[in-house]
């Protein structure tokens, strides 16, 4: 299961992260989120778990709890919908506005 985790201290590492979590079982993969531009952790992360049970007794055991003076945010991540703006549907090229427009001299 892919767990969200929103909410971090942004000086938290992905060890630190894991480590929360190996509490509850056994972590696959821990990964914080960062700025591409710099570097800063942007606050929140996902976990990976194979345990489906494992992986909902950590949500539930770790859903508001305190670390590093913040409350964290867990629940099972979905799948990012890729909807930007939502499909209109139609002509996708766009209506320009014109250009020039010689107007005539009365």
């Amino acid at each position: 299961m892919n767990i969200y985790v929103g909410n971090l201290p942004f000086n938290l590492g992905e060890e630190d992260l894991k480590e929360i979590f190996e509490e509850y079982g056994e972590v696959t993969s821990s990964k914080i989120i960062s700025d591409k531009f710099s570097g800063r952790s942007k606050g929140f992360g996902f976990i990976e778990m194979d345990s489906d049970d494992e992986a909902n007794n950590a949500i539930k055991e770790l859903n508001n709890a305190e670390v590093g003076g913040r409350n964290i945010k867990v629940n099972e991540s979905k799948p990012r919908e890729n909807n930007r703006g939502g499909d209109r549907g139609g002509d996708r090229r766009g209506g320009g506005g014109g250009g020039y427009q010689r107007r005539e001299r009365y």
